[in-house]
């Protein structure tokens, strides 16, 4: 059976850990540096008290060592990729190919910021030993598949979360703006600021407008399509989000991978061990989001756009049907919806911002709360966070436990107990019974089952099937639970049995293109070296070294052209182009490839 993995986000450890317990296979989180988010970086101690937690129930741990490499870091890194190692990560997600000499034993993992979009590439990317590529997000269903048919390796893809504008690993545009380059972790996320839209002669077609923002990635109901094209690991954008926002949606895409295997028995199983049990419902429209898209998926366009709210907006609640002195008073969009004490809401304002407020008090459809700027009658409301929602998931915390199979015997005087866990680790137990007979034999074989199938740290131990040969014995509770304790204590002593990774393989026949633009992040003489091996004889350095003007910024499936129904292929009246996007004293050039039906600025 093919094993199918959701692969979780953690900004810290804790995170991980309710990941985990929400259903994750695999966590993928940053060490204290060369992590792409420089704001969720940690410590190896946590990363390794991660790992020994994951290690549990199969649940492997990726290490994210995914910036460009500059000369003078290169030390440093092989430094933090050792003690990754030694911490017990399972393998390291990688950009720079650098850092694939950093290791011998190491898994290492293709980042999304290697850019790979097409067979050849994909092709390219395998040959250099990674065991797992991570793609594009922009890919269509039959893209997917033309590059499942190229490689052998596992394929990682995208399935919720914020989505860039730009082919990952190829946007230069916070470095331009900010001097934040955003492969060495410090996006400044332009793709979320205002912009007005100029034509050639300068006249604002767009004022004021987030026209590079798009809306978030939800594909809970396309994980089917998604296995079947030959995707492998399931992942979840989000490595600055919060442990509500995870724990929701990863319980929300584990309980469809659930679905899932549940439908296809015999050709899919989940990638790690345990079952999630209890705990709260989820709900993806109450968590942050700035609307759901499908994106190419279907290799149709679509509005992607979520130029009016470039932050989360969460659910339409109604409008605001008058103004209070203490707050107002909303018409609510369904007659049963329910607001709750410190409910959080947000609304767009004249000037194209988004204002959020949280609310003191909530009666029926009474808002209480103090003055908000720019709030106004007839103005659209929505609701970011539901407090009652966020109790909820911090009060019914799931449980995930991993099964244990038992068969136990009553003969000569001892209770033997054996144990396998549904990981395929075993323990047993021969204990000496009481010489008193039990008064109630059925009665008593009752009472063995019932508490040696309880409960155990991690583990669930199932009734177990039983056998007698002779006299019952009478064994109170706490002789049984002893032998249950002490069956949990052995198996974990033992070494967890995960599925194993894959590994992938060098052929080093496969050659690099001749000539390798500033788009390769060349960064330092490793990387140099490493392409000049394969055949590469001209190779520019990274935009981050050189900044050279009037290039390419970032290139995108996303069009501002189709977006607002400028479109020749809509048939609406081409505007005076070059088109431009205007913030403060900066100015974009806009320019349409309509032959691949992409996007560029520079």
């Amino acid at each position: 059976m093919k094993p199918l993995e959701l692969l979780a986000p953690a900004r810290t450890a804790d995170i991980g850990i309710a990941a985990i317990d929400c259903g994750a296979d695999a966590v993928y989180i940053a060490g204290p540096s060369f992590g792409a988010r420089q704001a969720a970086g940690n410590s190896v101690e946590d990363i390794a008290r991660l790992c020994r937690y994951a290690h549990r129930f199969g649940v492997r741990i990726y290490a994210t060592v995914n910036t460009i490499l500059y000369e003078n870091e290169l030390p440093e890194a092989r430094k933090l990729v050792s003690d990754l190692e030694e911490a017990g990560v399972d393998a390291l997600i990688v950009q720079d190919p650098a850092v694939l000499g950093m290791s011998r034993s190491l898994v290492m993992h293709a980042s999304t910021q290697c850019a790979i979009r097409t067979p050849e590439k994909a092709r390219f990317v395998e040959s250099l030993g990674y065991g797992r590529l991570v793609l594009e997000r922009e890919l269509s269903l039959e893209q997917i598949r033309a590059i499942r048919a190229a490689v052998s390796c596992e394929l990682e893809y995208f399935v919720h979360g914020a989505l860039c504008v730009c082919y990952s690993g190829q946007c230069y545009l916070s470095e331009y703006l900010t001097g934040r380059s955003a492969n060495r972790g410090e996006c400044a996320q332009a793709c979320r600021s205002l912009y007005d839209l100029e034509d050639a002669s300068g006249r604002v077609l767009v004022r004021n407008k987030a026209l590079l923002s798009l809306k978030d990635y939800e594909l809970l109901h396309r994980l089917e399509d998604l296995a079947l094209s030959g995707v492998d690991s399931f992942k979840i954008e989000g490595r600055l989000k919060s442990e509500s926002y995870v724990r929701n949606v990863v319980k929300a895409y584990s309980e469809a991978l659930d679905a899932l295997v549940d439908r296809y028995p015999k050709l899919y199983r989940r990638a790690s061990f345990g079952h999630v049990r209890g705990g709260f419902t989820p709900a993806l429209d109450k968590t942050f989001n700035r609307g759901y898209t499908q994106l190419f998926l279907d290799g149709q366009r679509g509005q992607w756009s979520s130029m009016d709210a470039p932050k989360s907006m969460g659910e339409y609640v109604g409008t605001v049907a008058r103004l209070r002195p203490d707050g107002l008073v909303l018409k609510p969009e369904r007659p049963d919806l329910q607001l709750s004490n410190g409910d959080g809401f947000a609304f767009t304002a004249p000037d194209g911002s988004i204002v959020g407020f949280r609310a003191d008090v909530c009666e029926g459809d009474t808002i209480r709360c103090k003055r908000v700027e720019g709030l106004r009658e007839g103005i659209r409301l929505y609701r970011n966070i539901s407090a009652a929602f966020e109790r909820q998931l911090e009060a019914a915390k799931p449980i995930r436990e991993l099964d244990v199979q038992l068969s136990a015997a009553i003969e000569e005087g001892f209770l033997h107990v054996s144990a396998r866990s549904e990981d395929g680790r075993t323990a047993s137990a021969r204990v000496k019974t009481p010489e008193d007979l039990a008064r109630d034999p059925e009665k008593l074989l009752q009472t063995l089952r019932s508490q040696l199938a309880k409960r155990s740290g991690h583990y669930s131990f199932q009734e177990p099937e039983l056998r007698v040969e002779g006299p019952v014995p009478f064994m109170p509770a706490a002789f049984l639970n002893e032998i249950r304790r002490s069956l949990a204590a052995q198996l974990d002593q033992l070494p967890a049995q995960g599925l194993p990774l894959y590994r992938g393989a060098v052929d080093s026949a496969v050659k690099a293109p001749e000539t390798l633009s500033y788009k390769a992040n060349i960064a330092n003489s490793a990387d140099r070296a490493f392409y000049a091996a394969r055949g590469a004889q001209q190779m520019e350095e990274a935009y981050e070294l050189t900044h050279r003007p009037g290039v390419e910024l970032m290139r995108s499936k996303y069009c501002i052209r189709h977006e607002l129904g400028l479109c020749p292929k809509q048939g609406k009246a081409k505007k005076a182009e070059p088109l431009f996007l205007r913030n403060g004293e900066k100015r974009l050039r806009l320019s349409f490839d309509c032959a691949v039906c992409e996007m560029t600025v520079s």
